[in-house]
């Protein structure tokens, strides 16, 4: 499956993406320390790339390898019970959640304008050929 090149995924791409319900992916952040999104002013849940990434690994680990959620953990290198009080990315990247939500807002724009201009391109490409 093809994950689309954004910076930021709010939690209802994420489970259309890997095709999770919203329960599920709340409870895995309660049992995997390194899956922790970051969420909004409004409390919204904010996926980066790696997390989608994470989630599938764990998604494939469970489902389909049979291991459990103390056996994923480990294999994954997530020995701590405890969640991490911020994720790897804001630590890293020093952004406030409101910057994170520019950037996911800039993001969809960016997005939405890519989408435009190729419709655009399409329609000129329909009126510039000749009729037979």
């Amino acid at each position: 499956m093809e994950i689309p090149k954004k910076h930021f995924y709010k939690i209802g791409e994420v489970c259309s993406l890997t095709d999770t319900q919203p329960y599920v992916l709340r409870f895995w952040e309660s049992e995997f320390p390194q899956l922790a999104p970051n969420k909004s002013r409004t409390g919204q849940r904010i996926y980066r790339s790696r997390d989608v990434h994470l989630i599938l690994e764990i998604k494939k680990l469970l489902y389909d390898e049979g291991y459990t959620i103390a056996g994923a953990r480990k294999k994954l290198g997530m020995d701590s019970e405890a969640p991490a009080s911020l994720s790897d990315s804001a630590a890293d990247s020093g952004l406030s959640p409101e910057a994170l939500v520019l950037l996911e807002t800039q993001e969809e724009v960016r997005t939405s304008l890519g989408d435009i201009l190729t419709l655009m391109d399409a329609t000129d490409r329909k009126l510039s050929r000749p009729d037979r």
